[in-house]
């Protein structure tokens, strides 16, 4: 009889939105065990009293990995420590799950994919999308399309309350455009199979409430090497439009998909982290036409019955993570798309500072 695996002993840093999330799935899979629990705050003391109580909870991350001693941490804090809290668990012998992106700058995240290269340790790394079967749906169908494509995709939120805080916190260190537009940008890499060689971007400070060197409203835009282009909007504050928040296109000669969301694009969800995954059903459209320019074929409704809510993907992150783990699973490729739609975003913020555009090497 085959001897059961111990459980991956997993502490958990940061405890927001993301952070409880992974935080839940490690509480209901057999494969892990949350040694801790670790925030500045007490958002710790609030997620340990919904999973029921009873882990250990720490204010300090070093003091905790020391303490705990994991097999594997999962980092969901602001992006202006993953770098140093990625390789501190990763020289400390453990697997890291790390929410996008890996760090705020490209050299930071290198030296993350280097040292897990290094230690041997596996690196996950949260695109959430990638873990989204009408997602996965979408960017195969675009194969379908033909060459070039055009692809037009944005996510504006109306952010107030407790979003409008994470959010200010979030541009401490990163915009809109790089925080939420790797997410994009990996999509848009997927659906041309093509090198991004060039991108134009535009933005502005609409607020305040930021840094005086950061912007919350971005726009950006890309040429690849096949001819295609991609186009990407992202707003955040209390100001933003709720009009035409969640489009989701991709274009090519022989017709168009598009994700059509109507429940979780209706007003008052562009603030729901639950609405930004949801795609409720997929609308190809063909451009087949006769010699009266009538279209001949009538557009395809696609329905997919595997429609995971924003936890179910939380847990097939974590279930991916585990098989990593336990399967060995070579992640060199995964890490190097993360690095590289980072690479595009930090490329696009370049150009909204500078007011040029950036061609990619």
């Amino acid at each position: 009889m085959e001897t059961q695996k111990k459980p991956i002993r997993v502490l958990v840093v940061g405890c927001g939105n993301m952070g409880a999330s992974h935080a839940s799935a490690y509480h209901e899979m057999d494969g892990f065990e949350i040694c801790g629990l670790v925030s500045t705050g007490d958002s710790k003391v609030k997620l340990n009293n919904l999973l029921g109580g009873g882990y250990p909870l720490y204010n300090d991350f070093e003091q905790a990995l020391a303490t705990a001693r994991p097999d594997a941490v999962c980092i969901s804090t602001y992006p202006d420590t993953h770098e140093q809290y990625a390789i501190k668990s990763l020289e400390a012998d453990c697997h890291v799950f790390i929410e996008k992106p890996l760090a705020d700058s490209v050299e930071g995240a290198e030296r993350v994919a280097a040292v897990a290269a290094k230690t041997g340790k596996k690196l996950v790394i949260g695109y959430i999308l990638r873990y989204h079967p009408s997602w996965q749906r979408f960017i195969e169908l675009s194969g379908e399309l033909g060459k070039p494509l055009v692809m037009r995709m944005n996510l504006n939120q109306q952010s107030h309350g407790v979003m409008w805080d994470v959010h200010r916190n979030l541009m401490k260190s990163l915009s809109p455009i790089v925080d939420c537009g790797v997410h994009y940008i990996d999509v848009m890499c997927q659906m041309t199979g093509s090198k991004p060689v060039q991108v134009n971007a535009i933005g502005a400070r609409l607020t305040d409430d930021i840094p005086a060197t950061n912007y919350n409203y971005g726009q950006l835009q890309i040429r690849f090497e096949d001819g295609s282009v991609g186009w990407y909007e992202a707003g955040w504050g209390p100001m933003m439009s709720e009009t035409a928040f969640f489009v989701k296109d991709v274009i090519g000669p022989k017709g168009a998909v598009s994700i059509v969301a109507k429940e979780a694009g209706a007003s008052g969800k562009s603030d729901s982290v639950a609405a930004h995954t949801k795609t409720e059903s997929l609308r190809f459209h063909y451009a087949d036409i006769d010699e009266a320019n009538n279209f001949t074929r009538q557009d395809r409704w696609i329905d997919l019955a595997d429609e995971p809510d924003h936890q179910e993907l939380c847990n097939r992150e974590q279930r991916f993570f585990l098989k990593a783990i336990r399967e060995n699973v070579d992640l060199t490729e995964a890490t190097e798309h993360a690095i590289s739609s980072l690479r595009v975003a930090f490329a696009c913020d370049e150009s909204v500072k500078t007011g040029e555009v950036v061609r990619l090497a």
